[in-house]
């Protein structure tokens, strides 16, 4: 009992922290599913079946009070989708410890470049208006990132957060609102369901981190709203490199 307590709190508050910062939820969640007894496989796969149910209880919060744009979400779900299974398929094809290398230093990267950009995403804007060009740049950099979503365990909600800032023009709750929904729902489910159809997911810990994750998520956008710009951006670059050295530390 106290350890399904112990694990309720960890998704919960896991959930939350991710709903603030725009990211990171294994940061948390995954080693203290890992330190409670599961194996890295199983975990992982239990893991990101639990991240669907943070989309869910995002979503129910944006939707309620209009914080979705519907164009970008259509857009983010044609081009994503198709980018999150090329990348389930070229898993295959790459060495993990290189990919998480690699994501571990963008990921600090990501970070020092909100740093110096001492006003980015502080202002509501609504969507900026842009050329053909700049909607074939930006798509384009989403489908790379939905390939990494599909293909290495985390890490790619904070690079969709902070490039819906910069490119698309949104601050920062806006932008984690749609991140948490889309890259939660929609993009995770492939990842979630492929782990699933292999059984490795453990079906009781899930029903505990479910309501976890459903409720911080929406206990985390709703504080998300109460919460000045600049804080959640200083939140999410403390955990782009808390990530970033999660993510390294794993390939060393």
């Amino acid at each position: 009992m106290l350890d399904q307590l112990l694990l309720f709190l960890v998704g919960l508050v896991s959930n939350i922290f991710s709903s603030l910062s725009g990211g990171g939820t294994g940061l948390l969640q995954l080693p203290a599913i890992i330190w409670l007894g599961l194996p890295f496989t199983m975990a992982l796969a239990t893991h990101k079946v639990t991240t669907v149910a943070m989309g869910a209880g995002a979503a129910f919060y944006a939707i309620k009070n209009k914080g979705l744009n519907r164009s970008l979400v259509i857009r983010l779900l044609i081009i994503g989708l198709p980018g999150v299974l090329l990348g389930a398929h070229l898993v295959l094809f790459i060495p993990e410890r290189i990919g998480l290398l690699v994501l571990g230093i963008l990921n600090i990267c990501l970070s020092f470049f909100s740093i110096m950009n001492k006003n980015l995403g502080h202002q509501c804007t609504e969507i900026k208006v842009l050329t053909f060009n700049a909607h074939l740049i930006g798509g384009s950099v989403l489908f790379l990132i939905a390939i990494i979503n599909g293909s290495l365990t985390s890490g790619s909600g904070l690079m969709v957060t902070l490039w819906l800032v910069v490119w698309y023009g949104l601050d920062y709750r806006r932008a984690i609102q749609h991140m948490l929904v889309i890259v939660g729902i929609f993009w995770n489910a492939i990842g979630a369901t492929s782990l699933a159809l292999n059984g490795e997911v453990n079906w009781l810990w899930v029903t505990i981190l479910f309501p976890a994750a459903l409720i911080g998520s929406w206990v985390g956008v709703y504080l998300g709203s109460k919460i000045d710009n600049r804080y959640i951006k200083r939140l999410f670059e403390i955990v782009a490199i808390l990530a970033g050295i999660q993510l390294i530390s794993q390939a060393i």
